[in-house]
């Protein structure tokens, strides 16, 4: 009995070595010690915050001076008007602009991305300690908090989901369908008939987009999310389903099994999803992220969503999208072709 037990587990493994499966056992570990190695870590450079100042406002001298004796924790940055600092929050380039408030007379506005978010609450924190240093128990410099995104923690964390959703379809579904196809025989005996590779590699890019337009379409009838630009909204859908469908067909090829074809899935879905949907609580993953495809579908969706982006500011971000989806579709005609592993 005992023997029987060995060899069956014997043979399993030799299954999961053969599929492939134990990648994921060496893969997931390295990935989360190099996603919290990415992560900002608590100490004086991850707490220092990147500020902007308008040179035409006249600030209190009290808040100047403060800020100019903290520099090891704020690092300001001066620049004309107010939407050279709006532009360089777009692009993460820095934490926060500090603008005059009609609360009070020398109070001041703080505009960030997000309230809620860790270089919102550092900012608090440092200007809390600096006005106490500087004048006791007065008032608070800071009176107001404005944020870029509009909308509540559902609305801000819907193009993380729709990006989940995207690679989930891309990277996971898809590719098992193929390779199941390939493993069956299933592609060959389709293409020994009067169908064309083309013709099926249309078919299953439209498979791809339509799966992804319908979960997409689903989570937000499900959330009855507020009114966006549609048009620009549907031009990244349609790209980012087309890109990442073609992504897809194209891994399935590499892989003999559907085993193996998850396995590898995995190994591409964790890497685009996370460093993309984390960018903004590490200034690390900001820096990585934009090198990633998925940043290109992730972010054009935050600016629709949450900024009132337009299409007109985001021409590079659809047309990498096309160009990689066009890429990927031609690698998978030559892997077809040649009957790639089939």
């Amino acid at each position: 009995m005992m023997r029987n037990i060995l060899l069956l587990a014997y043979n399993d493994l030799a299954i999961a070595l053969k599929n492939k499966t134990f990648l994921l056992i060496l893969f997931i570990p390295l990935f989360v010690f190099v996603s919290l190695n990415l992560v900002d870590k608590m100490g004086a450079e991850a707490s220092k915050v990147r500020l902007v100042m308008v040179q035409d406002y006249a600030y209190a001298p009290e808040i100047t001076r403060s800020i100019d004796a903290a520099r090891q924790f704020i690092e300001v940055t001066w620049v004309q008007d107010e939407k050279d600092g709006v532009r360089l929050l777009k692009a993460h380039k820095i934490d926060g602009i500090l603008t005059h408030s009609d609360e009070a007379s020398g109070s001041l506005t703080l505009l960030v991305l997000k309230k809620g978010s860790i270089p919102t609450i550092a900012i608090m924190q440092h200007f809390s300690a600096l006005q106490k240093a500087a004048e006791g128990n007065a008032p608070d410099w800071i009176r107001s908090i404005k944020s870029l995104h509009q909308g509540g923690v559902q609305r801000e964390s819907l193009p993380t989901w729709i990006l989940m959703l995207v690679l989930l379809i891309g990277f996971i579904i898809l590719p098992t369908q193929v390779a199941e196809e390939k493993e069956k025989k299933l592609l060959l005996a389709l293409l020994q008939m009067p169908i064309h590779e083309i013709q099926w590699l249309i078919a299953k890019l439209i498979l791809g987009m339509v799966l992804i337009i319908a979960a997409v379409l689903f989570l937000h009838l499900l959330g009855q999310f507020g009114p966006i630009h549609l048009p620009d909204y549907i031009v990244f859908i349609l790209a980012g389903s087309f890109c990442f469908s073609a992504c897809g067909i194209c891994l399935g090829f590499l892989c003999r099994s559907q085993a193996s074809a998850r396995v590898l899935g995995v190994i591409f879905y964790l890497p685009l999803l996370l460093p993309a949907a984390m960018s903004d609580v590490s200034q690390k993953l900001t820096a990585v992220a934009p090198f990633l495809p998925s940043y290109q579908l992730y972010q054009p969706l935050q600016s629709i969503l949450l900024e009132n982006g337009r299409l007109a500011d985001m021409t590079f971000d659809w047309v990498y999208l096309c160009g990689l989806g066009l890429l990927m579709c031609y690698l998978s005609y030559l892997l077809m072709k040649r009957g790639w592993l089939m």
